[in-house]
């Protein structure tokens, strides 16, 4: 597994999206896999301060994509995917593909650049007070040190999983989770509480939810309760086998560079969904576009 930073592309919008409805609908994709992972939750009935009986109900199923599925990444920009295209990763500000299986897309770990004056005291700050930055895109790190923070902030990212669950996507992609590994201010073990928090809610939405690269974390599913990896450039690093290890063959992998994608389809192409893409993740004529999956 390498250790060595890579970077990685961001969507360009930074909209909140419209205000929806909130329902746990989920739009019944042909094609899809039919066994889930159902999340449970437990209820106590209290009678004069003592604990007199337990009810376990049960959250909506969650079906996981499809695996070795044709993929396409399109949290740049959205445009009408390519016949034979099974599942699509969006900006939860987008709409989902009739048809096909939907991921939706939240930076869930750092603000989008613009975005800070809407997470006041919920940016990372340093000693001095000043906020932290991932120097790579100029997003603020969102402060998930203490539990009081990381509810809070979860709040904000659960309202747009609740947007995706009511525009009909099948699961939720946070991003970021490997923000502790670019600033020493964060912890695994922070990464690991706030995206518990995320899964939960996901669950309860019906809504599955993606492990976003951070290959050390992939055997940590009881502690994080995520359902498939969304990994980039694991060809690239030698990591899509780390991805496998906790997530069998429910892994998605995305490469940049041609030579990478060629060697990934070669060792996984019979097993995992692989794209290649631009790192910029645009559309068909914009001049830099690139697809192509093994």
């Amino acid at each position: 597994m390498s250790t060595t930073r890579r970077i990685r592309p961001r969507p360009r919008a930074v909209g909140r999206g419209a205000a929806a409805a909130v329902t746990a609908a989920l739009v019944g994709a042909a094609g899809l896999v039919s066994a889930g992972t159902t999340a449970t939750a437990a209820t106590t009935t209290t009678v004069a301060g003592t604990a007199t009986a337990t009810t376990t109900t049960a959250a909506a199923a969650v079906t996981p994509p499809p695996v070795n599925a044709d993929f396409d990444y399109q949290i740049g920009t959205p445009y009408t995917p390519a016949s034979g295209v099974k599942v699509v990763s969006r900006d939860h500000t987008a709409s989902p593909v009739a048809g096909l299986y939907n991921i939706c897309y939240v930076n869930a770990f750092q603000a989008q650049p613009g975005t800070e004056s809407e997470w006041g005291d919920l940016l990372l700050r340093d000693a001095q007070g000043k906020v932290v930055y991932d120097p790579d895109w100029d997003e603020a790190f969102l402060d998930i040190r203490t539990a009081a923070k990381r509810q809070r902030i979860a709040d904000k990212v659960n309202a747009w999983t609740d947007d995706c669950a009511a525009k009909g996507f099948n699961a939720v992609e946070p991003d970021n989770l490997d923000s502790f590994t670019r600033t020493s201010l964060l912890s695994e073990a922070n990464a690991k509480a706030f995206v518990k928090l995320l899964s939960a809610h996901a669950h309860d939405k019906g809504l599955a939810i993606g492990q976003k690269n951070t290959p050390q974390l992939s055997t940590a599913r009881s502690e994080t309760g995520l359902d498939f990896a969304v990994a980039e450039e694991c060809g690239e690093w030698e990591e899509c086998g780390d991805y496998t290890e906790g997530y069998g063959d429910n892994v998605i992998a995305i490469e940049y560079k041609k030579a990478a994608f060629d060697a990934a389809c070669t060792q996984w192409g019979k097993r995992l969904s692989i794209v290649l893409r631009d790192v910029y993740v645009t559309a068909p004529g914009s001049g830099t576009y690139v697809r192509k999956s093994c």
